[in-house]
Formats: C-alpha cells, sequence, structure tokens
C-alpha cells in the first residue's frame, strides 16, 4: 500500500495516536530466498518480482496482487503501512556489516527463513547470528523430518539444527512427521498469541514437526495436545530470545501457505485453515521480531478485549444503530463489525474492559474505510472514545480502501474500568462505510 500522507503521530486529548497508514515504514521484513524455498511443490517467496515486490504490484490489495504461497503473508504487512516486504533472491548473499549489499541483514529488522533446504555455510551462519545478536529478528519456519525437497541430503529439521549447533537460541527442533493435528494449548509464557494482529487460539501442522525447549529464554506459545502448556517438549511454535534479538520457530510450512502461487505447485490454503489461527499467529510474530513488542507500539501484556476480532459474533459488544458484525471484509479471521454506510448515520459499539493498576495499557485496532465522499473535508466520522474522551478520530479523509491500524496509549486509565466505544456518524449527502477489526487492549 503505497503512502497517502505521512503523518507519524497525532495528539488528541493528551493522547499519541500513530495511525499506521499515514506513518512513514518503520520495519523492513526480508524474505529467504537463497536456499531451495521453491524447490519441489514449495513456493515460499512473497512474489516473483525480487527483490521488490512492490514492482511487480504497487497497490496489492489481496494475496493474488503479488505471486507466491506468501503473498498473503506479505501483502498483509504491506498493507499495514509500516512495513517494507524484500525478498533475498536465490543470487543473493545472506551477509551481516557488509556495506556493499543492498540487502544486508544490518539493514532490516526481520530475517525469514521459510522452510530452507540448503546447510547454511559458515560465514552465512556467523551473519544470521550476529544479526539476532545485535537486536534482529529471525523467523525459521520448518517442516517434517524427511521433507527435502531438492533431494541434497538435507532437509529443513537438519538446516535449521545446523544454524542452531552450540544452541544459541535455546531450543532444538524434533524429527517427526507429525501428519495432522490442530494444536491449541496456548503456552503459559507466551509471547505473541496477542497482539496487533488479534488473539491466536492455536495452529495447524500438516505434515510437520516441533521443538523441544532446553532453556529459560526459550518459551512455547501453541503446544500439541496431551502436552504441557508450560513444559519443554510438543512446542508447535516457540519464541526466544538471543543476544538483544529475538527469533520464532514454526514447526510446519502449511501453516504460512496461502494457497496461491506459481503454476505447477502443489499447495495448501494453510494460511486461512479455519481448524488454525494461522495468519494470526505469523503476523503477531512478525511484529514481535521486528520490534520487540505485539502491542502496535509499545508495552505488551495481556488482552483485556474479549472476541476484540469479532469472531464469536456481538458478544460481550453493545452495539447501536445499525452497526452489525459481517462477513463481508475482514482483516484477520472472517468477521469484522460495520458501522454506518448510509446518510444521516449514529452508530457504536462499545465494551467495558477492566484494566490493572501498574501497567501502561496500549489500545490498538485495524480499520478499513470505503466512501463516496472526495477532497478532505470530513463530513462522516468515527469517533473512539475511552470514557467519553475521544483517542482518536477517523473519517472520510482517511486512507481508504484498505485496512490501517491504529494505536492509542491508555496508561492514564491504568487501574479502572473503562468503556471502549466506536461512534459512527454520517452526513447528509454522500455515505462512508467503517469497518472495525481486531480490537485489543493490552496490558
Amino acid at each position: 500500500m503505497r503512502h497517502i500522507a505521512l503523518v507519524a503521530a497525532f495528539l488528541i486529548a493528551g493522547f499519541v495516536v500513530a495511525p499506521a497508514a499515514h506513518a512513514a515504514t518503520t520495519y523492513t521484513v526480508l524474505f529467504d530466498d537463497t536456499k531451495a524455498e521453491t524447490a519441489g511443490n514449495a513456493d515460499w517467496i512473497v512474489s516473483t518480482s525480487m527483490p521488490d515486490p512492490l514492482a511487480q504490484n504497487p497497490a496489492p490489495t489481496t494475496e493474488t496482487s503479488w505471486t507466491g504461497a506468501l503473498s498473503a503473508w506479505g501483502v498483509a504487512l504491506q498493507r499495514t503501512g509500516r512495513y517494507a516486504v524484500k525478498t533475498l533472491p536465490p543470487s543473493g548473499a545472506i551477509t551481516y556489516g557488509n556495506s556493499s549489499n543492498a540487502l544486508d541483514l544490518s539493514h532490516v529488522n526481520a530475517f525469514v527463513l521459510p522452510e530452507p533446504n540448503v546447510l547454511f555455510t559458515a560465514a552465512e551462519k556467523t551473519a544470521i547470528l550476529q544479526f539476532v545478536q545485535n537486536g534482529g529478528g529471525l523467523f525459521m519456519i520448518s517442516d517434517h523430518n524427511g521433507s527435502d525437497r531438492n533431494n541434497d541430503g538435507s532437509d529443513s529439521v537438519a538446516v535449521l539444527n545446523g544454524l542452531m549447533s552450540g544452541n544459541p537460541f535455546g531450543f532444538s527442533i524434533d524429527k517427526l512427521d507429525i501428519s495432522n493435528e490442530n494444536p491449541s494449548g496456548i503456552g503459559t509464557s507466551a509471547r505473541i498469541v496477542n497482539g496487533p494482529f488479534g488473539t491466536a487460539t492455536g495452529s495447524i501442522i500438516r505434515d510437520g514437526t516441533t521443538a523441544t525447549l532446553n532453556s529459560s529464554a526459550a518459551h512455547g506459545e501453541i503446544y500439541r495436545a496431551g502436552y504441557s502448556t508450560s513444559g519443554t517438549t510438543g512446542a508447535a511454535f516457540a519464541t526466544s530470545t538471543y543476544g538483544s534479538g529475538r527469533v520464532a520457530f514454526w514447526g510446519d510450512s502449511s501453516p504460512m501457505d496461502d494457497g496461491t502461487g506459481q503454476s505447477g505447485n502443489t499447495l495448501y490454503n494453510g494460511w486461512d485453515d479455519p481448524a488454525g489461527t494461522d495468519a494470526t499467529l505469523a503476523l503477531n510474530a512478525t511484529e514481535w521480531l521486528a520490534s520487540g513488542t505485539v502491542s502496535g507500539g509499545g508495552g505488551g501484556g495481556t488482552e483485556r478485549v474479549t472476541n476484540g476480532g469479532f469472531e464469536s459474533g456481538s458478544s460481550p459488544w453493545t452495539l447501536g444503530g445499525a452497526a452489525a458484525v459481517t462477513t463481508a471484509r475482514a482483516h484477520a479471521g472472517t468477521h469484522a463489525v460495520a458501522l454506518c454506510g448510509a446518510n444521516n448515520c449514529a452508530d457504536s459499539i462499545s465494551q467495558s474492559v477492566a484494566l490493572p493498576a501498574g501497567t501502561s495499557p496500549q489500545l490498538s485496532f485495524d480499520t478499513y474505510v470505503t466512501t463516496q465522499e472526495t477532497g478532505t473535508t470530513a463530513y462522516d466520522k468515527l469517533t473512539v472514545q475511552v470514557n467519553g474522551t475521544t483517542v482518536a478520530t477517523l473519517s472520510n479523509a482517511s486512507s481508504t480502501n484498505a485496512w490501517f491500524a491504529t494505536t492509542a496509549n491508555l496508561s492514564a486509565y491504568a487501574g479502572q474500568t473503562i468503556t471502549v466505544r466506536f461512534a459512527a456518524t454520517g452526513g447528509t449527502k454522500l455515505p462512508t462505510s467503517f469497518w472495525v477489526d481486531d480490537v485489543s487492549v493490552l496490558a
């Protein structure tokens, strides 16, 4: 998504509110394609245009805007307005601190290894470890034992375990082939289950593996059924820290596969598989890896909003006017709430949220705006209020026809029970529709 305006933040009623679609790009995510990531039936790229997928389509709206089985992931990041997505092409080099390499890891915030099938050289291992140790984020996606797609004698389990020789990240990848499971055990010390892209409730395994944790730095995020959610085995998704950086591990490539890609590949739409919340996991993890937080701009903590993604209908939200939960458009999952879309409308949704004392609560939500209005005059508005105080205002003049994120710091309300309210109003002429999804308050 191209930026319509560059506004870093604006101050309303003492709160800094940063609509991501109006802000300059903050994070660069580099997807690797140097390790046979498209061998066999795999198509683990965000786009056939490398290194910049924007050359294929500068304003992507859906996963088919770019060609690759990871295009849904890349497009979702791009459309926040806070991410630049790049690919390290097969001819590229994995380096750290090489000023002559435009795609050197020192230039990126997160590096994704989507089921690599070629062993790393000693120099590449050193570069990746230095990148993480100095504050970078590394996303490692494995597949099942024996998944040697290019038949060179090394599968992704061996490649990634080889990268981790010496146990730098505090976990190892198990040599397993788990055929079909839907892990849903949420780790008691999970870092990325809650975040700006929603709340994850589980993942899928369609021929994949798990990790064994052997250090306090490594946390299990999602566990297989029958395994302790505070244990060291059975982790389908795990995170860890190393130096100043962060690491995420996913034990299967199927969850990141959006089912679309280059012809001739056998793909599976795990990204949208209803048995898991794979998109939420991938995107929240990317946020944590790139920024060090999953709250969309600061802090962390426990999710305080119930049903912020509207996947369970309207409860416990209070809906006013013609506001309705709908499947017509959604940021993550299949549901969002729709407000206005007609002249003289007055729609609203609200929910009471208890905030613990001594915390720094952070509100985040995603909005999609369509309008028949033109120009920059705000005739139709979506006002976001906390206990009656406005913390954000969007309108027909906001970024349209794309999802974008907005955040607000609610530290002043710590220790209180607040009412978060979204109120939409429409003028007398050309209507504007507001969709809201993934409402989150982390504290």
